[in-house]
């Protein structure tokens, strides 16, 4: 007869020799067995890369008879797990770029013509300053967009270069093309920088440092050096010089 609560006879409970059968181990065993598992976890995660914070799988790993080897190699009972490369710089998010900084920027239009890359080849061989940066950060947008590309970035004096011509039918740089050189100086100094133009065709100057020329030459970078000079000092941009 059941007894009270429904509880079995004890000779349910009765083993193949007669005697009680095993229940296993009491729940404070089973607490010291788990801190056991974890001591081991943590042990092993000094030396393995995937299972470091992640204790819960390094015991998931010895129940199944398996123990993790450095570099993903496995005890010959366990299969092999292999370990998770450490992400490299490429694979972090880049940061934002603060007001005022210059950067590489995938948006910044190829150059307009051959003329900016012969004037930035003879700067790089007169100043040894970084050539590659293509924009910078404003403080409000631009046309649609809160960064300027100019024609030569100088991120060490801070100084944007832009070659201006009035192109091949003389419509560049003129009426409305010119107001918004106007504005784009503006929005560049307000973050602070300086602009240097040099200004080709006849086109009037529009900066305190722009350079009125008839075309690049050897004397027109001598000339443009000598206004890097006058606008970060004579000691800092020398140097530079190469």
């Amino acid at each position: 007869m059941p007894g009270v609560c429904g509880a079995r006879p004890a000779a349910a409970l009765a083993g193949p020799a007669g005697g009680l059968a095993e229940r296993g181990p009491r729940p404070a065993a089973r607490r010291a067995d788990d801190r056991s598992a974890d001591a081991a976890g943590r042990a092993r995660a000094r030396w393995c890369p995937r299972r470091r914070h992640r204790g819960l799988l390094v015991r998931g790993a010895e129940r199944r008879g398996g123990v993790d080897a450095p570099g993903g190699a496995a005890a010959p009972d366990g299969p092999a797990v292999p370990a998770r490369p450490h992400p490299g710089p490429s694979a972090r998010r880049p940061r934002a770029c603060r007001r005022g900084e210059s950067f590489v920027s995938r948006c910044a239009p190829a150059p307009a013509s051959a003329v900016e890359a012969e004037l930035r080849a003879a700067l790089r061989d007169r100043l040894d300053l970084t050539f590659d940066h293509t924009a910078i950060r404003l403080d409000r947008p631009f046309h649609e967009h809160v960064e300027v590309w100019p024609d030569i970035v100088l991120p060490e004096l801070r100084v944007a270069i832009e070659y201006d011509s009035t192109g091949r039918h003389g419509l560049e740089h003129v009426g409305s093309r010119e107001d918004s050189d106007r504005r784009k100086d503006r929005a560049t100094r307000a973050v602070g920088w300086e602009v240097v133009r040099i200004r080709t065709g006849r086109l009037p100057a529009l900066g305190p440092w722009d350079l009125q020329v008839s075309g690049v030459s050897g004397r027109t970078v001598d000339r443009l050096v000598d206004v890097l000079r006058e606008i970060r000092g004579p000691l800092f941009v020398d140097a530079y010089a190469r």
